[in-house]
C-alpha cells in the first residue's frame, strides 16, 4: 500500500474508474461475442444483433475503452457477416 499522499488518491481513483469501465467493457464484449456465435450459427436476427453489437461498439469508444480504428476495425468485420 503507498504511503504517499497523491499515490494513495491515485489508488483510489484507479479502483473507480475500474469499477466504473469493467461492466461497460464487458458488455461490448458480450455483444460482439453474441453477434459472432449467431452468424457461425446462421440464425436470422443477424440484424439486430448487428445493430445492438454496433451499438455497444460506439458506446466503448464514446467512453475512451476503445480506441477509434479499432471500433471502425470492429464494426468493418462484422458487416461483412450482415450483407
Amino acid at each position: 500500500m503507498p504511503v504517499i499522499e497523491s499515490a494513495i488518491q491515485r489508488v483510489r481513483l484507479t479502483k473507480k474508474q475500474h469499477d466504473r469501465n469493467e461492466p461497460q467493457l464487458s458488455a461490448y464484449r458480450t455483444a460482439v461475442k453474441r453477434f459472432e456465435k449467431a452468424a457461425a450459427a446462421g440464425e436470422d436476427n443477424l440484424a439486430e444483433l448487428y445493430k445492438t453489437a454496433s451499438s455497444a461498439i460506439d458506446h466503448a469508444y464514446s467512453k475512451g475503452l476503445i480506441k477509434k480504428n479499432k471500433a471502425s476495425r470492429e464494426k468493418s468485420r462484422l458487416a461483412k457477416y450482415v450483407k
